[in-house]
């Protein structure tokens, strides 16, 4: 049976990116509304509220009014894109990995991982619930983004100024990534998070470094790369790099193609003193819009990986 789905925000990129991963599938009809009706307050309310599935690529503020708008009484099912409820009491992380495919599968409201924290995650959470990593540690994330995952104002600043390389932000701290980050991986402590944006449109990578020596009771690098693999062995998304087959270098390139991968590489000195944890994904795809179709699969009941760039 064909399930209708509302992308509210469409227009925007990551809507835009979810829309193409669901083009000409069957089991999924896209409710469109027409340029005279994205700001119609009534017409959003409609479609919110007689989909089958609700995809929120909004600012936070207006996903919150967005869910607001759906009737008690709706079976519709949502899928929140923005930050606004992924630490929020009765919504599930949409990270199937992590909590479980068949807790994202019976969910009823879904709240889309962040792009950064999607690889911080991927590498922490993990190696904490086996305490091959303390939750008691202050972990430090370095991470580096493409400037689509900024939105339209970002964009726009690095299209138009081509002298603009780099760009290190949240100096100040505090970003709204952190409480999802300490909440998902149990820690603590809330991580240093440092991230910065680079002149290409997509790709990001994610790296925690670790002082092993100066860690009690930190598992070795071998163990830990083990210890994610066995994790993700059933996987089909996420991928844990043998240490032979780790790179000598990891690029993102200005012309790479869309990808719903989650890459992971486990890097040590010899002795095995110090660890670098890196995630290298698409912040459009697996830290976006792919992870979205990801849990619409599951939800509607639909092979996982359907119309998912791997």
């Amino acid at each position: 049976m064909t399930q209708t789905v509302f992308i509210d925000g469409g227009a925007g990129t990551t809507g835009l990116e979810i829309a193409d991963r669901l083009a000409g599938r069957s089991e999924f009809e896209l409710v469109i509304l027409g340029d005279d009706q994205r700001k119609d307050a009534e017409a959003r309310r409609q479609a919110l509220n007689d989909s089958d599935f609700a995809i929120l690529c909004l600012p936070d503020d207006a996903a919150r009014d967005a869910v607001a708008m759906i009737d008690e009484a709706s079976t519709t099912r949502v899928i929140d894109a923005s930050t606004a409820h992924r630490t929020a009491s009765g919504w599930i992380y949409g990270f199937p990995e992590i909590v479980g495919k068949q807790v994202v599968a019976g969910a009823a409201r879904v709240s889309n991982p962040g792009c950064y924290p999607t690889g911080f995650l991927a590498l922490i959470a993990p190696l904490v619930r086996k305490k091959l990593l303390s939750r008691e540690w202050a972990y430090t994330v370095n991470a580096v983004s493409g400037y689509s995952g900024g939105g339209k104002s970002l964009i726009g600043r690095f299209e138009d100024d081509t002298d603009l390389a780099f760009m290190a932000y949240a100096l100040k701290l505090g970003h709204k990534h952190i409480p999802e980050m300490q909440m998902k991986a149990g820690l603590a402590h809330p991580p240093v998070f440092c991230p910065s944006v680079i002149p290409a449109f997509r790709g990001m990578v994610v790296e925690v470094p670790l002082a092993l020596e100066a860690m009690r009771a930190a598992a070795r690098p071998d163990e830990m790369r083990a210890a994610l693999q066995e994790y993700y062995a059933d996987s089909p998304v996420v991928h844990v790099a043998e240490a032979e087959d780790a790179p000598a270098e990891l690029l993102i390139r200005k012309g790479d193609e869309p990808s719903d991968r989650l890459r992971l590489y486990v890097f040590s000195d010899e002795a095995g003193d110090q660890a670098r944890l890196v995630a290298v994904l698409d912040n459009l795809g697996k830290g976006a819009s792919g992870a979205a179709v990801q849990s619409l699969n599951l939800m509607a009941g639909c092979g996982e990986t359907a119309g998912l760039r791997l």
